[in-house]
């Protein structure tokens, strides 16, 4: 049969539903989102003189929850106005409405007799084929569906999302022994086509498999922490990015999550297994005080840290008093600053003797032996643990992964002489002569590599190269990814924007004019572009090599030219970090696919100057496309506004209302099919007959839309909500949107509008208050308000 999720309804409102909600919302798909009817009336409800029978009080939970998504940080919605996917409701007056969705996820208190109890209720109404699952972490899956009819135990499976559902990729999903293959296999493809989720099969154990290794890993890391007599912060300056974890390494992870969260999901484990693993399972006293206290963590306040004005303190697990925060020094951290890759510093780490050393060997070795005991019980292979650290506990490598980079056989040979036990599995994998769990695209199971099984659709680009490059230079490098289309990847640090690149860029448009249908632009770093080379435009400065700046100046807003003017489509698809000249190197494309975690900003008033690659023509331009041409004071207002400001979107969808992206432009919810989606969109371009744009005049505000632009400006520097510097720069701003000295309506030339940028940001440049932000940013990393 084929199936479709066409609305979704979602019980429970608290954090962890209204989240699923509002992902779906993400992604388009309605919900209807109901909670339990409230006992009492609140004193905003008295105060209205509502009763208990008034929808209003009857919805309360539900449209509360709602109505919170709009203010929590991070963002759950991709934009406020998707809450309007989402209609509030209560399971008392609108259980019958479980008939209209397709699929019904649980996500209600941990209690297994309330679920049992649910799920009676909504066997009794659901239509025979809705799929049913819960958001559990903990209750058996198989347990909640005894008594259920057989419909329902075909439709029923786990479907645990991590919070929040918007930003973490991870989606394990659950069968029990009763659940249809083919329910099975329609929620793995829609989470990862439609939700953009990373999906995981796990066995339906305690915590399944992320949250059982990842919580175990912690809790060793606490153990170890008091037993060496490391302090909080000495162990988060070490399990970090230095091993491949995120920035918020052990201890600001747990803070994060919420202590209280933590706590329960250990409790999860403790309760079924035995002695040997309780013990590990068992939190340490200090953290049960913490819970007593009330010190959870972020929600509270206060947690393994505090923050006293400027100045962040780490507790002291003995004495639990908050004191200065220390980092761990020894050689072999130094040591690590000479390696490029993780691997190369775990490496460094794990082996040395010091005090680094002994703590990351002393929290790897239990951790990846653990990881190898419970593999086959918690999942299907060795590779589904390894994405599952990856994709939700933002690991850069799982525990096989980590235990190939440090050596399989001689991390083994330590483990055994420290008196450890091995499982056996791994010891007759080194008997037969295999010494690492992975091999290209297969990985070791039941004495074979088997294939990791790969959507076909995911484009890798480093399994593209060498033989795929057509040339390359120190910033990037054009790859023919097939089907006759080319894509240029950033490889320069930070994938700044420098004369490499742009050389690359019209190296590249002048191939793809030759010998392929289109090009891409894009790269797999860590974010798309953060801008133009900083350092170098500020040295340049300096040295006062204005001539030289010029000429540089001008060479982006011609490559940028060339973008737009390609006889071949160019298609960007950026994603993360999209800022500055990343910004512009998009607007002129012919088509922008952007990941939904898209951050795109021309944000060059943070570092004292304006756009010098035509991005503020081009973002006038699509203003200007986008509202008609009706009103040109109000599309040069929503310009300036949006540059002067520097406005950054929190998510593609932001970005399409900011005006950065057209309706004609795509948004892509799973990255990992960027570039595929890219590849069909200049493959369509092409097949459809794609021609450049035609070169026309632009109508401009003129001088009177300059004075009505700088009033607004003048008006923010009387409230003393800018300076003097952000006026100046914005006095330039409007007057390279406004067109100059012309009047309102007149049409010029886009050559015209970038000699005005280009003498506007070469100036500004000049400034030593400019100059002063640039090196702000290039040392702190945050603005300077001079």
């Amino acid at each position: 049969m084929t199936r479709h999720i066409r609305k979704v309804a979602v019980i429970g409102s608290g954090v962890m539903g209204s989240g699923i909600a509002a992902h779906l919302a993400n992604v388009g798909i309605p919900s209807l989102l109901l909670d339990i009817v409230p006992k009492d009336l609140n004193n905003a409800e008295q105060a209205k003189g509502l009763t208990l029978n008034d929808k209003a009080v009857r919805n309360r939970l539900s449209t509360t929850a709602i109505q919170k998504l709009a203010k929590q940080k991070p963002a759950p919605l991709s934009s406020k106005t998707k809450a309007s996917y989402i209609q509030p409701g209560n399971l008392e007056d609108d259980l019958k409405k479980l008939e209209e969705v397709d699929w019904i996820i649980e996500v209600v208190v941990e209690n297994v007799a309330i679920k049992k109890q649910l799920f009676e209720k909504i066997d009794a109404v659901r239509k025979p084929g809705t799929i049913v699952s819960s958001n559990t972490s903990g209750i058996s899956i198989e347990a909640m569906a005894e008594g259920r009819s057989d419909d329902f135990k075909a439709h029923f499976l786990g479907t645990h999302f991590f919070n929040p559902p918007r930003y973490l990729k991870l989606l394990e999903v659950i069968p029990t022994n009763q659940t249809n293959k083919e329910v099975l296999s329609f929620v793995k493809a829609f989470a990862e086509g439609t939700l953009g989720k990373g999906v995981v099969e796990g066995k339906d154990t305690p915590n399944f498999i992320a949250n059982r290794i990842g919580t175990y890993g912690l809790l060793v890391t606490v153990r170890e922490m008091l037993k060496g007599g490391y302090s909080v912060g000495e162990v988060d300056s070490v399990t970090g990015p230095l091993i491949g974890r995120p920035k918020s390494a052990t201890f600001r992870t747990l803070d994060v999550v919420g202590l209280d969260t933590f706590l329960h999901v250990a409790k999860n484990v403790y309760d079924v297994v035995d002695k040997a693993e309780k013990e590990v399972f068992d939190p340490a006293l200090f953290m049960k005080e913490m819970a007593e206290k009330g010190w959870l963590g972020a929600k509270s306040g206060q947690g393994f840290f505090l923050k006293q004005g400027k100045e962040i303190l780490e507790l002291n697990p003995v004495t639990l008093e908050y004191e200065e925060r220390k980092k761990l020094t020894a050689a072999s951290v130094e040591q690590t600053k000479q390696a490029k890759k993780v691997t190369d510093k775990l490496k460094t780490l794990v082996y040395a003797d010091d005090r680094a050393g002994q703590l990351i060997w002393s929290i790897l070795k239990p951790t990846l032996i653990y990881s190898a005991e419970k593999a086959f019980e918690i999942a299907n292979d060795i590779h589904a643990v390894d994405q599952a650290m990856k994709w939700g506990f933002g690991w850069e490598m799982g525990p096989f992964e980590t235990w190939d980079a440090i050596g399989v056989a001689k991390s083994v040979e330590r483990m055994e002489a420290e008196g450890e036990t091995v499982p056996n599995w791994v010891k007759d994998m080194l008997a037969s002569g295999q010494e690492s769990f992975y091999k290209e695209n297969t990985f070791y199971h039941e004495g074979r590599f088997a294939p990791k099984v790969i959507n076909k659709k995911i484009v890798h680009l480093t399994s593209l190269k060498p033989e795929h490059v057509v040339f390359k230079n120190s910033g990037a490098s054009l790859i023919d990814v097939g089907n006759d289309v080319a894509l240029l990847e950033f490889h320069s640090p930070n994938n700044s924007i420098g004369a490499d690149v742009l050389q690359m860029i019209n190296k590249s448009i002048a191939e793809v004019e030759k010998n392929y249908k289109g090009l891409i632009i894009n790269n797999q770093g860590k974010n798309f572009c953060v801008g133009a080379n900083l350092m170098l435009i500020l040295m340049e400065a300096q040295d006062d090599n204005f001539f030289e700046l010029e000429m540089v100046v001008r060479q982006f807003q011609q490559t940028m030219a060339n973008i737009r003017y390609s006889e071949k489509p160019v298609v960007a698809a950026p994603f993360g970090m999209t800022l500055g000249g990343g910004t512009e190197i998009c607007l002129p494309s012919a088509s922008i696919q952007a990941s939904l975690e898209t951050y795109m900003g021309l944000v060059e008033v943070g570092v004292g100057l304006i756009p010098g690659g035509g991005g503020n023509k081009e973002l006038y331009l699509r203003n200007l496309e986008k509202s008609g041409g009706t009103d040109l004071q109000a599309v040069a207002n929503k310009t300036f506004e949006s540059i002067a400001m520097a406005n950054v979107s929190t998510s593609a969808e932001e970005a399409k209302e900011s005006g950065f992206l057209s309706e004609r432009d795509g948004i892509v919810i799973n990255g990992d099919l960027l570039i595929d989606r890219a590849k069909k969109e200049v493959l369509h371009l092409s097949d459809t007959g794609y021609r450049a744009p035609e070169r026309k005049k632009i109508p401009v505000v003129g001088e009177t839309g300059y004075g009505t632009m700088l009033l607004g400006a003048k008006t923010m520097k009387f409230g003393g909500m800018i300076s003097d510097h952000d006026l100046k720069i914005a006095e330039k701003l409007a007057f390279v949107l406004a067109g100059g000295r012309v009047p309102k309506g007149t049409l010029v030339d886009e050559q015209y509008l970038l000699d005005l940028e280009r003498e506007a940001f070469l100036s500004l440049l000049a400034e030593p208050k400019s100059q002063q932000r640039m090196q702000y940013m290039l040392s702190k990393g945050k603005p300077l308000r001079n």
